[in-house]
């Protein structure tokens, strides 16, 4: 019982640290700073072939889960991840928040507890952390809340209601039962190696026709279940997908994950069937803009990456600290931008 109080009262506290605090960048040209990625730090990806043969695809035990309150909320944040449309969607039996009827774990695989499927192996130790997109201090809270908002196309919940606090005490569940001499803990997404050339949407296209339409369909709508209540196979764009100015709408953020995890069932982190350059040419053909529509009412010039020296360098929203066009920093090749970056002192983000 002390334990779980000790645990819920960690909580809480990393709760009531505020979003508001002022992130002010004193003389530009020589701060140096880190950014941290979606969710944890990005791996350097050294991992023997030992190592990567015996992980497991999924770190999640349930009889890990001590048997007490905390426990208690433990269990049901991994079931609002595994089934969020059911409980705060749409037509939620708790609340209405999501603005779509997908489930976290249509991107952070089976609840954020898969090597490479945008996990939440350090997650919870990684908060409060500098967001270049909002230019803020958020809190854990603030980034649930974020991806309600952004890839859910919803309104932000209470910070302190059971729903967060459940996520929240899942998260740092996970992150506990991670084995700690592992190298993949570090990583949320796999590394890929960036082709010379630009990505193409049309070789995309016919990517996603052989390997991916049969779960997400022709139009990218996705699968719903048989009482249309969410999704089997989640959309892909359309009004019903994830907003403009996701992280999964950038193309090397997408396709890092496409590479790890799609085809689904099929591919493995440690076994995948896609070639890097085939990921990344399907993430362009998904992102697509100018075929594929999706929400946008939190993607606006003036709101996302206010601080443009810290845009990842696939975000094709103007202005830049760079010299590259926006079609550039949409599809690439990334490699000279990279180059710029380095020579110019400015952050490689991506």
């Amino acid at each position: 019982m002390i334990n779980a109080l000790t645990n819920m009262t960690d909580i809480r506290l990393t709760l009531k640290l505020k979003s508001t605090f002022a992130f002010v960048l004193l003389f530009a040209g020589n701060l140096t700073f880190t950014i941290q990625s979606c969710t944890t730090p990005e791996p350097k990806q050294n991992t023997n072939e030992t190592e990567r043969a015996n992980f497991p695809i999924s770190i999640f035990d349930s009889s890990l889960i001590p048997v007490n309150s905390f426990g208690d909320s433990v269990r049901y944040g991994r079931e609002l991840l595994l089934n969020t449309a059911k409980y705060i969607g749409p037509e939620g039996s708790v609340s209405k928040h999501l603005g779509n009827k997908m489930n976290c774990t249509n991107c952070h695989l089976d609840g954020g507890s898969r090597p490479f499927g945008l996990n939440f192996f350090t997650t919870f130790k990684s908060y409060p952390q500098y967001r270049g997109r909002e230019n803020a201090i958020l809190t854990l809270a603030d980034r649930i809340n974020n991806c309600i908002e952004r890839p859910h196309n919803g309104t932000p919940m209470p910070i302190n209601s059971k729903e967060i606090m459940s996520i929240v005490a899942y998260i740092k569940w996970i992150g506990s039962i991670v084995p700690k001499d592992s190298a993949l803990i570090s990583g949320t997404s796999s590394e890929i190696t960036l082709p010379l050339r630009a990505a193409d949407p049309l070789k995309g296209s016919k990517i996603y026709d052989s390997k991916c339409k049969s779960c997400h369909g022709a139009t990218g709508a996705g699968i719903l279940n048989a009482d249309s209540t969410t999704y089997i196979y989640p959309p892909l764009w359309g009004m019903q997908s994830y907003q403009l100015g996701s992280s999964m709408h950038r193309v090397l953020k997408a396709a890092r994950f496409i590479k790890s995890n799609m085809p689904h069932n099929e591919a493995t982190w440690n076994a995948p069937l896609l070639t890097d350059e085939e990921a990344i040419d399907v993430a362009a053909f998904i992102n697509d803009d100018e075929i594929h529509p999706r929400p946008s009412k939190k993607a606006t010039t003036a709101g996302d990456y206010p601080v443009s020296r810290v845009k990842p360098i696939d975000y094709d929203i103007p202005p830049f600290e760079d010299t590259f066009s926006s079609s550039q920093h949409k599809y690439g090749p990334f490699k000279p931008i990279i180059e710029y970056h380095k020579t110019n002192g400015i952050p490689i983000v991506y």
